[in-house]
């Protein structure tokens, strides 16, 4: 947060322009040049482009129409006898509505001159209305009417309201799946207290959004976002509320922004801020995070209170009237202008005032007042240049001052301006002009002062130009980008790109430049060498290109545009020649404009003319890595690797995770880039001796496509090895590596070209190599002929010995045909073909192979076939496990009842798998066993509902089938089956709930209403339930009089109540009807009682995440503190004790019925822990006639002898920070005099809540001091505000309290 400085005020207009009348302003529309204020008007608005202003004044029958663009004002006669109250201008289209005191309009359309007078449209005064995008005219008057017309002034639609309207304005509707239809939401404030928001499209449901009372009433209100409302109100509050289907009316944020009053609230769109004024201050937010508190002005003078305030559509200034009848402007958005050279940086801080730093070298900023409001600044090695248009004024830059140098006229209005040591370069209208910035210091050649781009017979416009040390760098719109050598005075290089360059950006050194065409790619172009890169995933909304300044990083640059930045590595020398590599990405805050990049610190200007220094996602492994986990650190060595020159770091970071996966990351990272040296260092570090002799062999070479050639082929890339070989001094090398690797065919082509004699060396090899492979296929074939042939025990051996499972499936396939079963399996068990051999030992019934196999085995058919035949035999323990493995669960169910009697097992299998059969069978069981429960819930398993209802009917075990179908996905029918069974029976409870299931609401509610009253308390809570799902009115009416005695006389537990409007989503209701429960009790001198009622709202209204009423949290912290005394003065803490006694007896009219002891108790403890002044001032009021009967005799001398005699001395309270914003207060102070905020109370002690003291009960998650709680755990065993069992081991300090620091506003 920061305070606008007193300079950021553009202008004031006084109260004695306008003799201290109230005033009314309105900018112009667009571009802001005008701001129109009048002190007696009626009304006034700009069109939608700014061009024409009108305005009505009192007693006046005509409109005043001023245009902008001629300075001349006509008159418009509205042809209408009575008093104009209301004017606004259309927002598509020239449409003007004029409204009357007697409720007439006027439409007029400028563009054609027509007036459409419509006659009473209201009955009375019009008094507020809108215009949306299809022209509809929503207008509201004094008659309690809101009308909606079209432009001829038509009636579309009208409603009547309650109260008078005021500020109606048209927003889109927003639903649940946040999609935006057209502009059919109409909102008006009513009576000043309520929000009423009315769809054109659903207008017999308007929604009418009201507040707490002790808000005040709404001063104004903004639409923005995604269907958000903005709300100010009288007395100082600020609320947003959304307004989507699913969430109308919700509080999304809520804030106490002026202590006394808020009078007016602006929203601007551009520059995503809110600005409130109150209290002789304006605050403003940020929209995306309204607690940040952007920035604070304050105006003291104005002692009469604040007006209105108003942005400009680009937000660059921001205007306020006052009571007293002053305006002021301010400068809320600078234009970002700013330069850098090297690591100086030039910045505009205000309208008429340039900052130059060098934050590298540790240069105290410099302030260079300027004469006019800049366009552009340029900043050089010793110069500063400004200027707007076709002029620019030039200053030298001192050690210790700026000094103004001469300024400068050009041929054309100057785009943009390069500096650096002695020379200028300025940009206008297609053409560069280069001269030197102090020519009388130089001892210049004529010809070298000055010089005009591109020549007279260069038919181009240059678009883009850059200024380096050396060299004059600009593009043209043909493509061409031209190098200029100062020193030389000549052109020394250019480059043809296909289409225009639109911006260009070189290296500090000019040796790198990145230039962007017109079809918005990049490129990365060296002129030394004459060669571009692409530079991949380049983003077409790039802005700018910023060098890394760093010496180490020379390749490094980045891309950014308005959210993110984008970090590139230029690599020259790797194995795969130049590239560009995108290295990640980080996110830039709003409205930065980055200026000088330096050792991964990137330093943005911003639009409040301050620097703001980034640190690039891309560089976290500069930060101190060596306290890092391993987990962390890997991610920083990737980053590392990217970043070509940081080996050492690397070596670092390798070192600390001692991993040879890490290792080889580095070591192939420095073959990548070609670093033999470092490469040789790292593969030594790890032991890979012959990747060291390798390297060794290979470090002298000089020729750079042979080196390249050589570590292609250490990383496994032979192909892109064959061809740096192919292009170096040695192509020989290529064949050698390529018969090394025993790739004989590229071999050979490579021999015919580069050494014919070796063809027949290279043949002979690869005829070996064919002949090795040529005899095991000899093999192959011996052994499936012996086979065919009949020779069985010499084809099974050879194919036993030949190392191929597909010769071994082969084989056993003939013999599989030809019936040798046995030898056909073996060789399928041979070659890890399992499934084809069980399925041939089960041919050749060969149980017990099979049997083996069996956990090899994957096909279900085979499981089934083992299965049957274990059963056959009577093995039905084998048999069951490999009907399992089959999945066949029916068989495995009938074989655990009718053969293993394990019925629990089937039983599991049943719950387990959900086979109807399988529980069909179970239930057959179950009912053989005469267990009537168990074979209904069985039945209903396997879907056979009427069998199971007619079971539990014939046996009366209706209550287990009702239960197990009560937890099924059951029909209406089956429920409704049971809910006429139980009826029938009288059991009107049970008959409730199903009727409840089958979605027959009232005859659900009218059985719960019968239930005896020894059921009352479940009925209720089901009737509540009916209810609540029914969203039915006549029901909800029905229940509320049950609850309230109307039918019996008997009122129920007023907890009922509150349970109904939870369940109706009624949470003001519900919250109301909490806190009164909570007041009979404490009325009665239940405290505990009302202590326990008050929890239990609160966390019911916490866990859905309702806001809690005000009244309610605070009197929940007043009995907890009553609660807290027992504890304190029984561990004989009477400090603590007394000072919660001084809060609750602060609060004494909330505890009537005990109101003497109380204040006899604090008069005692506060005696006791030494606060005589508390004690006294408590011991005066027990001295009052209706108290003083009451006291308790054995204290009453002692009262009355400390007002007789009364010692003031005070112990002072001890003061501790406020978590919010650190400001220290007593510590059982629970509202923050510096930040207006509720402090969170520790419930061991009651007093504030410390930041670095956090804990939470594990179980209602109420806040302590954790050095206290513990302290209270030693004697106590429960928790002090929930009472559920709690000792010191479950407390947990917590060091992060953000999440439990909200104010009472967003609570």
């Amino acid at each position: 947060m920061k305070l606008i400085e007193e300079n950021n005020r553009i202008f004031s207009l006084l109260e004695k322009t306008w003799l201290g009348a109230p005033i009314q302003f309105a900018w112009q529309k667009t571009s802001g040049n005008y701001l129109a204020v009048t002190g007696n008007c009626v009304a006034m608005d700009w069109d939608k482009d700014g061009d024409v202003l009108a305005v009505i004044a009192e007693k006046s029958s005509c409109i005043y129409l001023w245009d902008a663009n001629t300075n001349k004002t006509s008159q418009l006669d509205n042809g209408m006898r009575d008093q104009m109250s209301f004017l606004l201008w259309s927002k598509v289209g020239s449409f003007l509505a004029v409204g009357t005191v007697k409720g007439n309009l006027l439409i007029y359309n400028r563009q054609t001159s027509r007036k459409i007078p419509v006659l009473g449209k209201h009955t009375k005064r019009i008094t507020c209305g809108c215009w949306n995008t299809e022209n509809l005219l929503a207008l509201g008057g004094e008659d309690k009417m809101i009308t909606v017309s079209n432009q001829e002034g038509d009636t579309i639609r009208q409603t009547q309201v309650r109260s008078e309207p005021s500020n109606i304005q048209f927003s889109l509707m927003k639903t649940d799946d946040r999609t935006s239809a057209a502009e059919s939401m109409i909102s008006v404030v009513l009576g000043k207290k309520a929000l009423f928001l009315f769809n054109l499209n659903d207008p017999d449901n308007p929604a009418d959004l009201e507040f707490q009372q002790d808000f005040g009433n709404i001063v104004c209100y903004n639409w923005y976002g995604d269907g958000r409302i903005m709300i100010g109100f009288s007395r100082g509050h600020f609320v947003v509320v959304s307004t989507h289907t699913g969430e109308l009316g919700q509080e999304i944020f809520q804030a106490r922004n002026h202590k006394d009053n808020l009078t007016s609230i602006a929203v601007s769109q551009t520059l995503n801020k809110v600005a409130t004024c109150g209290d002789n201050c304006i605050k403003i937010q940020d929209l995306v995070d309204l607690k940040d508190m952007y920035a604070i002005l304050s105006l003291d003078e104005e002692n009469k209170g604040l007006g209105t305030l108003s942005w400009t559509d680009d937000g660059q200034l921001l205007a306020l009237s006052t009571q007293r009848g002053s305006l002021h402007v301010f400068l809320t958005k600078l234009p970002i202008l700013g330069d850098a050279c090297s690591t100086r940086i030039a910045y505009l801080t205000s309208l008429l005032e340039v900052t130059i730093a060098n934050p590298i070298e540790g240069e105290l900023p410099i302030t260079v007042s300027v004469d006019v409001e800049p366009n552009f600044v340029a900043v050089g090695l010793y110069h500063l240049a400004v200027g707007m248009n076709n002029r620019a004024w030039f200053y030298v830059l001192g050690e210790n001052a700026v000094k103004k140098l001469k300024d400068m006229e050009y041929l054309g209005t100057v785009a943009s301006i390069c500096l650096h040591s002695d020379y200028a370069a300025a940009l206008f209208e297609g053409k560069v002009q280069l001269h030197l910035i102090e020519s009388e210091i130089l001892d210049a050649q004529e010809e070298r002062e000055t010089r005009l781009f591109p020549a007279v017979d260069d038919k181009c416009r240059i678009l883009c130009h850059a200024l380096t040390s050396d060299f004059l760098i600009y593009g043209t719109d043909t493509g061409v980008v031209q190098y200029f050598y100062i020193e030389d005075w000549q052109f020394v290089n250019d480059y043809r790109h296909p289409v225009s360059v639109k911006k260009i950006f070189p290296d500090p050194n000019g040796t790198r430049l990145v230039f962007i065409d017109e079809k918005s790619d990049g490129f990365v172009y060296c002129p030394v060498n004459d060669t571009t890169c692409e530079i991949p995933d380049f983003s077409p909304t790039i802005k700018g290109i910023l060098w890394e300044n760093w010496p180490m990083d020379k390749g490094v640059f980045i891309a950014y545009d308005d959210d993110k930045v984008y970090t590139y590595v230029f690599h020259k020398d790797t194995i795969q020649g130049a590239k560009v590599i995108l290295a990640g990405s980080t996110k830039v805050p709003f409205a930065h404009k980055p200026l000088l990049l330096y050792n991964g610190e990137l330093t943005c200007q911003t639009q409040s003319g301050k620097v703001n220094n980034i640190y690039l996602s891309t560089y976290g492994f500069l930060s101190n890595f060596k306290d890092t986990g391993p987990d962390e650190l890997r991610p920083m060595l990737a980053q590392n690797l990217m970043l070509k020159g940081r080996f050492s770091d690397a070596w670092e970071m390798c070192r600390i995770l001692n991993d040879e996966a890490a290792w080889n990351e580095l070591a192939r990272a420095c073959l990548h880039h070609m670093e033999v040296e470092f490469a040789i260092r790292v593969y030594r570090r790890i032991g890979n001796v012959g990747m060291v002799m390798s390297l060794e062999q290979i470090k002298g070479l000089e020729d750079y496509n042979l080196l390249a050639g050589h570590l292609a082929m250490f990383t496994n890339d032979y192909n892109l090895a064959q061809d740096l070989y192919l292009a170096s001094s040695c192509p020989i090398a290529a064949l050698e590596m390529r018969r090394d690797l025993q790739h004989w065919d590229s071999a050979l082509q490579l021999a015919k070209h580069l050494a014919p004699d070796q063809i027949p060396f290279i043949s002979k090899e690869y005829a070996i190599q064919l002949e090795f492979e040529h005899d095991e296929a000899c093999l192959a074939g011996v052994a499936q002929m012996s086979i065919r042939m009949g020779d069985i025990r010499r084809g099974v051996n050879q194919a036993l010995k030949h190392p191929s499972r597909v010769l071994k499936r082969d084989c056993g396939a003939i013999l599989e045909n030809m019936k040798q079963f046995s030898e056909a399996a073996q060789l399928y068990e041979k070659g890890l073909y399992y499934d084809k051999a069980a399925s041939v030992y089960i041919r050749s019934k060969n149980w017990a192979k099979v049997g083996d196999l069996l956990p090899h085995v994957s096909s279900p058919k085979i499981h089934l076939q083992y299965a049957k035949a274990k059963e056959a035999d009577g093995r039905y323990k084998e048999a069951v496990v490999a009907y399992e493995n089959a999945k066949q669960w029916q068989s495995v169910i009938r074989i655990y009842l009718d053969h293993l009697n394990n019925p629990e097992k089937a039983v599991s299998i049943v719950r387990e798998t959900q086979s109807p059969d399988g529980a069909k069978m179970v239930a057959r069981f179950f009912l053989q066993l005469g267990d009537y429960g168990s074979a209904i819930q069985f039945l209903v398993m396997s879907k056979c509902n009427n069998e199971a209802f007619t079971l539990a009917q014939q046996h009366n075990k209706m209550e287990i089938y009702a239960d197990i179908i009560g937890s099924e996905d059951t029909t209406n029918e089956d429920y409704q089956s049971i809910a006429l069974y139980f009826e029938g029976e009288k059991r009107y409870l049970q008959a409730g709930k199903f009727f409840l299931l089958c979605g027959q609401y009232s005859r659900a509610l009218k059985h719960f209403l019968k239930c005896p009253s020894s059921e009352d308390n479940v009925a209720i809570e089901m009737a509540i339930e009916t209810v609540g799902q029914a969203k039915d009115e006549l029901l909800t009416h029905q229940l509320i009089d049950h609850l309230l005695g109307e039918n019996d006389g008997v009122p129920k537990d007023a907890k009922y109540l509150f349970r109904l409007y939870m369940a109706l989503k009624q949470y003001r209701e519900a919250a109301q009807t909490a806190i009164i429960i909570a007041r009979e009790e404490q009325s009665a001198g239940n405290y505990r009682n009302a202590h326990d009622v008050l929890f239990s709202m609160y966390a019911e209204l916490k866990s859905q995440k309702i806001r809690i009423p005000s009244e309610m949290a605070t009197n929940l912290m007043i009995l907890h503190s009553y609660i807290l005394v027992k504890i304190h003065v029984k561990n004989g803490d009477h400090m603590k004790g007394a000072r919660m006694l001084i809060r609750v007896a602060n609060n004494i009219s909330k505890f009537p019925s005990h109101i003497v002891p109380i204040l006899t108790s604090t008069v005692i403890e506060c005696h006791r822990a030494g606060l005589k002044n508390s004690a006294f001032s408590f011991a005066a009021m027990l001295m009052r006639p209706e108290y003083r009967s009451k006291i308790d005799a054995k204290y009453k001398k002692k009262i009355e002898g400390m007002v007789r005699r009364p010692d003031t001395s005070e112990i002072e309270e001890a003061m501790t920070p406020c978590p919010f914003c650190k400001f220290l207060l007593p510590e059982c102070e629970l509202l923050c005099p510096g930040c207006k905020n509720s402090i969170p109370y520790c419930i061991a002690t009651g007093r504030h809540m410390l930041k670095d003291d956090w804990t939470v009960c594990p179980h209602c998650d109420f806040p302590a001091l954790y050095s206290e709680l513990k302290i209270m755990l030693n004697t106590e065993s429960t928790c002090p505000m929930c009472s559920e069992r709690l000792n010191a081991a479950q407390l947990k300090k917590i060091s992060d309290c953000t999440q439990y620091l909200r104010t009472e506003e967003e609570l």
